[in-house]
């Protein structure tokens, strides 16, 4: 059973959002104190968290940067605010994914669905490494690395990664990638598509590779391993 954890200061909405979770087999857990929530997630060890943005003492893309930097866990915000930098943000700082309240229930499972099917599916890949452009790819700790250094990178990211590295130097396109991404593309926008690949490539610039992954106009995003400057 994949444990959920709620971080919501609405007591009504975190019970309606809880109960609605648990009749899908979910366990549900809430936040006691608001401003030692790294330390409730250390003691829970989620399979997922769904976080609010406006909350006590600190907001969730506190939060979001404060568990990022100890855990690839997925994470999905659910937030009234409706400006689209709110949506750059959190998927900037690593989110999977954004909600807009007020929502329909079952676009929430749907997403909730799909990204622990997408993440925990991880575990029964055999080849858990891919090499890459002199790289090495870890699809299980989620890392790329080289002589340069090493990069981690969120879920979403390596799933990207590994879709268009198994295609290489074929364009793949930008609908093909949200199919496989999110399954049903209704559920997702594709701004959130161009946040993720963007970020992707520039933790790859950390580490010499930017340039290899690289966006076709109008049709896709390619991964190359040679010079194919004139596709």
């Amino acid at each position: 059973m994949f444990k959920i954890m709620l971080i919501e200061d609405d007591t009504s909405l975190y019970n309606e959002v809880k109960d609605r979770l648990t009749q899908w087999s979910y366990e549900v857990y809430g936040i006691s104190d608001f401003a030692n929530v790294i330390k409730e997630f250390a003691t829970i060890e989620p399979d997922l968290i769904i976080i609010d943005i406006q909350l006590p003492k600190f907001d969730g893309f506190h939060w979001c940067r404060m568990i990022r930097s100890h855990s690839n866990v997925p994470i999905i915000f659910l937030s009234s605010r409706d400006h689209p930098t709110d949506m750059v943000m959190s998927m900037q700082l690593g989110a999977d994914d954004f909600v807009q309240k007020p929502f329909h229930f079952d676009v929430l499972i749907a997403k909730i669905q799909a990204i622990l099917r997408r993440v925990y599916n991880y575990s029964t890949i055999q080849n858990k490494l891919k090499t890459w452009c002199g790289a090495t790819i870890d699809y299980d700790k989620n890392t790329v690395s080289n002589q340069t250094g090493y990069i981690d990178i969120t879920k979403n990211e390596i799933f990207i990664l590994k879709l268009l590295i198994e295609k290489k130097n074929q364009i793949v396109t930008r609908d093909e990638v949200i199919n496989s991404l999110w399954d049903d593309k209704r559920f997702i926008s594709d701004n959130t598509l161009t946040v993720n690949v963007n970020r992707l490539r520039k933790k790859l610039e950390e580490i010499g590779l930017g340039k290899k992954i690289i966006t076709k106009v109008g049709q896709g995003y390619m991964a190359i391993e040679e010079d194919i400057s004139n596709v």
